[in-house]
């Protein structure tokens, strides 16, 4: 039997519906989805087997202008992933078009594309007419030379079939990078963070998700087979606790019923979850919170 193992990069602007296509393809939930653009900060990859074929998807940030250290991380983690990738593939939502944003994007594949496979998924493509698709299809492969144009609705999984076909035949040969049940090479830790930081970010529609983070602080095992995990939510001012917490701690309940679900469902065992709030101003500016986020400080710099 020959295999195939590699990256695969999805990049483009927040909100396009990377994380939303990551988890159809890899066929569970390993990456946040929110409505909230920009809810992805970590590299998270999601990996998915497609006949003899392993691919791993890199799920990038969004690519954004950044204005502050930690943007700038997201925005050098997002084309890290694409350089490092085997197969890059942008996507675009069909009923937003070329934005600036794209056009930005566009220019930067110009710098890491010659020999690279790149393919372009229009995304999204329940909310226009077919005639606008195709306009818009001819206008960005008039604009980059992409290797393959797909169509497709990550929600509705509407073309991601032929997508991950496509993939998995354009890999490179060798033997697969992770064993076959694995979906994800996240830490359970950083699993459990996301799938609470989630909730948060739903719950919190007034607050932006920059102003908190979420760090797993322990992960016990107990002997009935449950677990038990006790997590942070750093906020930057005493007034964000107070909305974190809600009123009587409401919201903090609320999330934390969410979130522990969720995690039962992962994981298929009972699980005890222990949420804390924690004011911390510089957060933004701490290197741990970056290493606990899989991004780098450094990329930060100005």
């Amino acid at each position: 039997m020959t295999t195939r193992a590699g990256f695969v990069a999805l990049i483009g602007e927040p909100n396009a519906g990377k994380s939303t296509l990551t988890n159809q393809m890899v066929g569970a939930k390993v990456s946040i989805v929110t409505h909230k653009v920009q809810t992805t900060r970590a590299r998270i990859r999601g990996v998915a087997m497609e006949g003899d074929a392993q691919i791993v998807f890199v799920d990038t940030p969004g690519l954004f202008r950044p204005r502050r250290r930690l943007d700038r991380a997201m925005v050098a983690a997002a084309w890290g992933g694409a350089a490092d990738a085997d197969i890059v593939v942008l996507m675009v939502e069909a009923h937003r078009g070329v934005t600036e944003g794209v056009e930005r994007i566009l220019e930067g594949l110009e710098e890491i594309g010659s020999g690279r496979t790149i393919a372009l998924a229009i995304n999204k493509i329940d909310k226009v007419p077919s005639e606008k698709l195709l306009a818009l299809t001819k206008d960005l492969n008039d604009r980059y030379p992409f290797s393959e144009t797909f169509m497709i609705s990550a929600e509705k999984g509407h073309g991601v079939a032929d997508l991950r076909a496509w993939l998995a035949g354009r890999l490179p040969e060798g033997p697969w990078l992770y064993p076959e049940d694995q979906i994800a090479d996240l830490p359970m830790r950083m699993i459990a963070a996301e799938m609470t930081r989630e909730k948060l970010t739903l719950r919190l529609h007034q607050e932006l998700p920059y102003q908190l983070t979420v760090e797993t602080e322990s992960w016990q095992e107990r002997k009935d087979g449950s677990a038990r995990v006790d997590q942070v939510i750093y906020v930057m001012r005493d007034g964000h606790k107070g909305i974190v917490l809600g009123k009587k701690g409401e919201t903090i309940k609320a999330v934390s019923q969410a979130a522990r679900a969720e995690l039962e469902e992962f994981l298929d065992r009972k699980v005890h979850l222990f949420l804390q709030v924690k004011v911390r101003p510089n957060w933004l500016e701490e290197s741990e919170r970056y290493s606990e986020m899989g991004l780098d400080f450094k990329d930060g710099n100005t």
